[in-house]
């Protein structure tokens, strides 16, 4: 006698809604994700962009229109600028609050420098 082999309707419907649930948080998350990269991206373009005896307003300044390229909703007050070594540094830490359902939030601690690679 042969064994049936398959998948039955409720691991079926199981896997489905498993399936479901991470794709929808995936949906929510992925432009926060997107966001942040974007804030790097400009931080890093700033650094390379501008001179070394440039002013924090001059920092600012330049940040804030490729964040209007970029259609961010981060402005350059959220950033920290200092000098190391004679280098221009941007750092940023932020969170994000991404409402899932009801009551129930998901929070991303985002944070970021030009020091990194």
């Amino acid at each position: 006698m042969k064994h049936q082999r398959g998948v039955a309707l409720s691991g079926l419907l199981f896997w489905s809604v498993v399936l479901f649930f991470f794709s929808i948080v995936g949906i929510k998350i992925a432009p926060t994700v997107i966001e942040y990269y974007k804030i790097k991206k400009d931080c890093k373009a700033v650094v390379a962009q501008i001179g070394k005896d440039a002013t924090v307003a001059d920092v600012k300044k330049s940040f804030d229109r490729f964040a209007d390229i970029d259609s961010l909703d981060f402005k350059s007050d959220q950033l920290d600028i200092s000098k190391e070594n004679g280098q221009i540094v941007i750092s940023f830490a932020y969170e994000k609050r991404i409402p899932l359902f009801a009551n129930v939030s998901l929070v991303i601690e985002y944070q970021g420098s030009t020091l990194e690679r």
